[in-house]
């Protein structure tokens, strides 16, 4: 349970933050809104994991989660540049989320 409430938790991070790109410095109603509400949803779900998941380890991959999310998104959606580098080292956030998911089973 404390991991899919990690996994959920990463997942919306990636909703907080873009929707604070789309809040335009907080001058934005609904996205402002809709931004810090979910960033406070995804704190509450951080913290319930972080009762059974050691600190490091779920921080760690709830920012991965996010960091990897949002770029990805930014890329794909919103047409942000992706450089070879930049996608070499968002393959290497993925490979260490993934590894600290497997030493902590």
């Amino acid at each position: 349970m404390a991991w899919g409430f990690l996994v959920l938790a990463g997942m919306l991070e990636i909703v907080w933050a873009l929707a604070l790109k789309q809040a335009d410095g907080l001058t934005r109603f609904w996205p402002s809104l809709i931004g810090i509400s979910v960033a406070m949803l995804s704190l509450v779900l951080l913290a319930l994991a972080l009762k059974h998941l050691p600190v490091g380890t779920a921080y760690a991959i709830w920012v991965g989660i996010g960091a990897f999310g949002v770029a990805v998104f930014g890329t794909l959606v919103l047409g942000e540049h992706m450089s070879s580098a930049k996608l070499l080292f968002l393959g290497l956030i993925g490979i260490g989320v993934a590894g600290l998911r497997i030493i902590e089973t």
